[in-house]
C-alpha cells in the first residue's frame, strides 16, 4: 500500500471508530468497586469511507486530529483526561494533554512498583524462607516444633508452581526424610516480622478485604490469597448443600447455612463471608437441586493459610504432626526461634526468580504480589519492611529514574488505594527508564499483550496493535488507565500513557478512545528516520 493510501485508510478507520463511539446513547456507569481488572469485549474499529485527499497529512498531524476529536466529544464534558505520547527513539512529544496533572492511576501503579523492584532487587532476586526445627530428635520422632520464618515469598501459588501450590513444600518433606523424621510431636509455627504494621494497604476500603483483589499481605502468604469454593446443591430440595475448598481442603473452617431449592428454580444465589472471629467462613444462600456455584474469596489470615497448606502436604506425604490442624488455628507464633535452645535450620526454601514473578504481577494485575514487591523493596533497600519505609524507598528510586517529587503521590504498591496519584509524564519517564535498562525487554514482555493475554487479551483484536502493543491497564470506580509501548508500522517504538478520571459513562467508552489511539499509533508510518525495532 502506498503511504498516502495507507494514511487515508487510517483516517477512515480512526474516524469510523470515533463515530461509533460518539453516536451511541450514553447511560450512567454502574459502580465498579475494586474488582479484578475487567477484560473488555472484543472491539473492532468500524470502517467508514474517507474522501479522497490530494495531500496526506503528516503522521503527527493525523494523530493530533484523531486525539483532539476523540477527547472533544460530549462524553467527556465532566471527565478528566491525561495523555502523553512520546517517540521513544527521538524523545519527541507526539501528543500531550494535561500530562503534568495528577491522576488516580489504579493498577498503572504497578508499573512504578515493578520498576522500583527491578531497580532495588534485580531480576534474579529470590525470596528465602528458612524452615527450622526447635526441639530434639529421638529415632524417627522429632519432639518439638517446625518453625517457618517468612519474608513475603509471593510464589507459593498454583499460578507460579505449575498448578500445584503445595509443591513448594516438597523440599521440607525431602529434608525431613533425609533426617529420618516421620513424626513431629509439636506444631507448625510461623515466625518473623519482616513486614510490621498493617497487613492491608494505605486507604484500602473495607469492602475489598475478603475479595481476591483485596487479599492482605504477611510474611507468609499462600496462593496469592485466593481461596476457591464449590457449592453443590443436594439431590432433593431437602438434602444438605455441600461445599469443597481448594487449594486448602480443610482451612478455613466452614459453616454452611445455604440450602437446596427445587430444580425448577434454576440458578444459584450464594454469598460467602467471614464471621465476627474472622476464622470461619459462613456460606449462605440457595442453590438448585443438582446445580453448583463457584465462589472465590480471600484468606483473611495468610500465615494461617500457609501453615494449613503445609500441614496438608506433610500429611499427604506420610508425615505425622501431632499438633495437627486445629480449626481455627490459634497456635501462637514462635519467638526468636533461632536463639531458642535446640533450634537449627532444616532447609531454606527459595522462590522462583523475580523475572518469573513480574509477568504474574502485570498480566492479570495481581494486587497481593504488588504489595509484597512494594514491602520487599523497602525491606531490602532500607532494612525495614514497614509500608512507610517502602514508600520512602520508592520515592527516592523514582527520583533517580527522573520522576519529579511533585509528579507522584505513592501510597501503596498495587494502586488499590484511592490516595495514589501520578502524572502521565511520570509514567512515561518510568517506561523510558525501563526501556533503557538491561532488563528492558523483560519488562516489556511482562506486560499484557494486546489481543493475546492479560487484561487486554480481548482488546485491540484485528488492529495493527494486536500482538504488538504491550500495556498495563488500571481500573477503579471512575478511573481507567492504559500505559505502555507500541511499535508503529515502520518500526518505531512509541510510549504512551492515557488516564481517564471522574467520568460517568460506561468504562467501555474510555476503552474505545484508548484503543482507537493505540491502534492509530500501531498503523502509522512516521518515516524512516530513527526507526527502531523493539529490543
Amino acid at each position: 500500500m502506498r503511504r498516502s493510501a495507507h494514511r487515508r485508510s487510517l483516517v477512515a478507520m480512526s474516524f469510523g471508530a470515533l463515530g461509533a463511539c460518539a453516536g451511541r446513547a450514553v447511560v450512567p456507569a454502574p459502580t465498579e468497586g475494586h474488582r479484578p481488572e475487567p477484560v473488555a469485549p472484543t472491539m473492532t474499529p468500524v470502517a467508514m469511507p474517507a474522501a479522497e485527499v490530494t495531500r496526506a497529512p503528516s503522521a503527527r498531524a493525523l494523530l493530533q486530529h484523531v486525539a483532539d476529536s476523540a477527547l472533544g466529544t460530549p462524553l467527556w464534558r465532566n471527565a478528566r483526561w491525561g495523555l502523553l505520547i512520546v517517540d521513544a527513539t527521538t524523545g519527541d512529544t507526539l501528543y500531550s494533554h494535561d500530562a503534568d496533572k495528577l491522576f488516580m492511576p489504579a493498577s498503572n501503579q504497578k508499573l512504578l512498583t515493578g520498576a522500583v523492584a527491578l531497580q532495588v532487587l534485580g531480576p534474579e532476586y529470590r525470596w528465602r524462607t528458612p524452615v527450622l526445627l526447635r526441639g530434639t530428635q529421638r529415632g524417627n520422632v522429632f519432639r518439638g516444633d517446625l518453625v517457618v520464618v517468612g519474608s513475603g515469598d509471593p510464589s507459593v501459588s498454583d499460578s507460579l508452581r505449575g498448578g500445584d501450590a503445595l509443591s513448594a513444600f516438597d523440599p521440607i518433606v525431602a529434608a525431613l526424610r533425609a533426617r529420618g523424621i516421620r513424626r513431629i510431636t509439636g506444631h507448625v509455627l510461623a515466625d518473623g516480622d519482616a513486614f510490621p504494621g498493617l497487613t492491608s494497604g494505605f486507604g484500602w476500603e473495607i469492602d475489598d478485604q475478603d475479595t481476591p483483589s483485596g487479599a492482605v499481605v504477611d510474611e507468609l502468604v499462600f496462593n496469592e490469597g485466593l481461596l476457591r469454593l464449590v457449592v453443590r446443591g443436594g439431590r432433593s430440595s431437602k438434602a444438605p448443600v455441600t461445599v469443597s475448598r481448594t487449594p486448602t481442603t480443610r482451612y478455613p473452617a466452614l459453616r454452611v447455612e445455604a440450602r437446596t431449592r427445587a430444580p425448577s428454580d434454576t440458578g444459584a444465589r450464594i454469598d460467602v463471608a467471614y464471621d465476627s472471629t474472622a476464622q470461619t467462613l459462613v456460606v449462605t444462600g440457595t442453590v438448585a437441586v443438582g446445580d453448583s456455584a463457584r465462589v472465590s474469596t480471600a484468606y483473611r489470615h495468610p500465615a494461617d493459610a500457609y501453615r494449613a497448606a503445609l500441614l496438608e502436604r506433610l500429611a499427604a506425604r506420610g508425615m505425622r504432626v501431632d499438633g495437627g490442624l486445629t480449626l481455627p488455628l490459634r497456635t501462637p507464633v514462635a519467638r526468636d526461634p533461632v536463639k531458642s535452645r535446640g533450634a537449627d535450620t532444616l532447609v531454606v526454601l527459595e522462590s522462583v526468580p523475580m523475572r518469573d514473578v513480574l509477568p504474574r504481577l502485570m498480566k492479570p494485575s495481581q494486587n497481593q504480589i504488588a504489595e509484597l514487591l512494594f514491602r520487599t523493596s523497602g525491606l531490602v533497600g532500607t532494612g525495614s519492611g514497614h509500608a512507610d519505609s517502602a514508600r520512602a524507598l520508592a520515592a527516592r528510586t523514582l527520583t533517580q529514574l527522573g520522576v519529579a517529587a511533585e509528579h507522584v503521590a505513592y501510597r501503596d504498591g498495587s494502586g488499590l488505594s484511592r490516595h495514589d496519584y501520578v502524572t502521565p509524564r511520570a509514567i512515561l519517564q518510568v517506561l523510558d527508564a525501563m526501556r533503557r535498562a538491561p532488563w528492558g525487554s523483560m519488562f516489556r514482555l511482562a506486560l499484557p499483550l494486546a489481543g493475546v493475554d492479560g487484561t487486554i487479551a480481548n482488546r485491540l483484536k484485528n488492529t495493527p496493535a494486536a500482538g504488538n502493543a504491550s500495556a498495563k491497564t488500571g481500573t477503579l470506580d471512575k478511573t481507567r488507565a492504559l500505559s505502555g509501548y507500541v511499535t508503529s508500522a515502520d518500526g518505531r517504538v512509541v510510549m504512551f500513557s492515557m488516564i481517564a478520571n471522574s467520568y460517568t459513562v460506561p468504562t467501555r467508552e474510555v476503552d474505545r478512545v484508548q484503543d482507537l489511539l493505540v491502534a492509530t499509533l500501531a498503523g502509522m508510518q512516521f518515516g524512516p528516520a530513527s526507526a527502531e525495532r523493539p529490543r
